[in-house]
C-alpha cells in the first residue's frame, strides 16, 4: 500500500501547523512547527480520545500510511497534537470531530501524563466519550474503524502493530477503573 496524493497533501499541512511546544513539566514553551520540534525531540502535547459506545465496546481505527509517527499502525484512541492555541479539551473536541465525525458528545478527562517513545515525547491528556451514532472517518488519517469489545482489543494487540502511545492512555485507563 502507498500514501495517496491527498494523504501526502495532508501530511505536508500537519507537519507545518504549530504545536504547543512545553518543557518537561508541561509548561507552555511557545509554538513550534510540528516537524521541527519533531526533528528536534522536543516536548509536545497531544490528546487521546477512547470512544466507547453505550454496549462498552472501544472504537479501534487503523492509520494511513502517511503519518509521520506510527504509519499503518492500529490505534485505540482518536487523538492528536494540541495546536499552539488550543487548551487540551479543545483539541480533544477538535480531534475526535476531524478524524472519526464525532462532535457534541461529553469529553471526560481521566489522566495527564508524560509519553516517551522514539521520536515522540508528549505530555498527554486522555479522555474518553460515548458514541453510538455513525462515524465518519478522515480518509487522510483514518483507513478503517470499528468498535470491538475490549476482551477482543486487548489480545489484539499483541497480534497486530498498535500505537504504544494510545495503548499507555489505554492501560492506564484501565487500571483506573480497576
Amino acid at each position: 500500500m502507498v500514501a495517496t496524493d491527498k494523504e501526502a497533501a495532508h501530511r505536508a499541512a500537519s507537519d507545518a501547523e504549530q504545536i504547543a511546544w512545553v518543557d518537561g513539566e508541561d509548561q507552555l514553551l511557545g509554538a513550534m512547527v510540528r516537524s521541527e520540534l519533531r526533528e528536534r525531540g522536543l516536548i509536545g502535547r497531544g490528546t487521546y480520545i477512547m470512544l466507547f459506545n453505550s454496549a462498552g465496546e472501544l472504537c479501534v481505527h487503523r492509520r494511513t500510511l502517511s503519518k509521520a509517527i506510527y504509519p499503518g499502525y492500529w490505534d485505540v484512541a482518536a487523538g492528536g497534537m494540541v495546536l499552539a492555541s488550543e487548551s487540551y479539551a479543545e483539541s480533544a473536541a477538535r480531534e475526535l470531530e476531524e478524524e472519526l465525525g464525532v462532535s457534541g458528545v461529553e469529553l471526560v478527562a481521566h489522566d495527564h501524563f508524560f509519553f516517551e517513545d522514539t521520536g515522540n515525547r508528549l505530555w498527554c491528556s486522555a479522555f474518553c466519550a460515548v458514541w453510538d451514532g455513525p462515524l465518519r472517518l478522515q480518509p487522510e488519517e483514518v483507513l478503517e474503524a470499528h468498535f470491538m469489545p475490549l476482551d477482543q482489543v486487548l489480545r489484539e494487540i499483541h497480534e497486530k502493530p498498535y500505537c504504544p502511545d494510545s495503548l499507555a492512555a489505554l492501560q492506564r485507563y484501565l487500571a483506573r477503573r480497576r
